[in-house]
């Protein structure tokens, strides 16, 4: 399953990629917010796509913020998870090909909505490597998350 959240400042984008997404035939699903807050925190929203990701490895979460950082530092306090910020297609692929990342995070203000959904398209059809050398970084990954 592909998760979708935001805060304030990526609600806009987050709606934006749900419409796309959903008339293209991606299955996803929007965890919110329904509206603009303009006090909500984005911790909330990161631990919302984190949650999902540890409940099911297979799940993929996109997160959005001003400008992707906070977002994704969030994610990445939970374990299993590896949020990657990207702002350009090729960069989102090698997020997948060579660091298996389960969370795409997006900076709202620097991507335009196109860039944001050719971003995605690339992200969500790109798969791990599976090579030798990428596998043993995340299994030294999975010991630095164990202590």
């Amino acid at each position: 399953m592909i998760y979708i959240s935001s805060d304030h400042r990526g609600f806009e984008l987050k709606n934006y990629l749900v419409s796309e997404l959903v008339s293209n035939g991606v299955g996803i699903v929007d965890l919110g917010p329904n509206s603009i807050d303009p006090d909500d925190d984005y911790p909330d929203f990161a631990k919302l796509i984190a949650e999902k990701i540890q409940e099911n490895p297979e799940n993929m979460g996109i997160l959005i913020c001003a400008n992707g950082v906070g977002i994704s530092v969030a994610a990445n306090k939970y374990k299993g998870v590896r949020a990657a910020l990207s702002w350009e297609p090729e960069h989102a692929k090698s997020t997948r090909t060579d660091d298996g990342a389960n969370i795409l995070a997006l900076p709202a203000d620097y991507i335009s909505n196109e860039e944001a959904l050719e971003i995605v398209q690339t992200w969500l059809s790109t798969n791990f490597s599976g090579e030798d050398r990428h596998l043993r970084r995340l299994v030294k990954i999975s010991g630095i998350e164990q202590g």
